[in-house]
């Protein structure tokens, strides 16, 4: 094998991450009791609802998608002022990585890349919506992985042999 052969073949083994495409998925916006809720001065409560997921849509190229659903409540009245859904998505090819590897880069580095766009996609909704800002804040992606991957492991079921 001559030497640009060889180099050829180990750079196709090098490890690849390439974000293909960010986009907004899908969004919703709900104000179920307009227009009078524009009228109260109360501070609204914010739930936050956070989903993340990873999807093989080729060889090598994932879709990941971090789900954020927002609840803003009067809770003297406990009415909805409004509610958020958004997805923000994006494509991303991996390659020549270790499968543990894969799962830490699609659970963790990934997310890190949409959230900051998922969120100035929420406070821009709320804002042109009539509302004041809705500004999220940081997610440890990290740590959400690592708990869920400990969570599977509590309630994998145990064999005796």
């Amino acid at each position: 094998m001559n030497e640009a052969a060889a180099s050829q073949q180990t750079t196709s083994q090098q490890p690849l991450f390439n974000i293909e495409k960010l986009y907004v998925k899908d969004l919703s916006l709900e104000i179920p009791h307009a227009p009078g809720i524009f009228l109260e001065h109360e501070q609204p409560q914010i739930e936050l609802q956070l989903l993340t997921q990873a999807v093989s849509v080729d060889d090598g190229v994932f879709e990941v998608t971090v789900t954020v659903t927002v609840t803003a409540r009067l809770a003297e009245k406990n009415q909805v002022m409004f509610l958020i859904e958004a997805k923000q998505a994006g494509i991303f090819q991996l390659r020549n990585l270790p499968q543990e590897e894969q799962d830490t880069v699609l659970g963790v580095v990934c997310p890190n890349i949409l959230y900051p766009y998922l969120r100035e996609v929420v406070s821009d909704v709320a804002v042109r919506a009539g509302f004041a800002p809705v500004l999220l804040n940081p997610i440890n992606f990290e740590a959400l992985y690592l708990q869920k991957k400990q969570q599977q492991v509590d309630s994998a079921p145990v064999t005796t042999h």
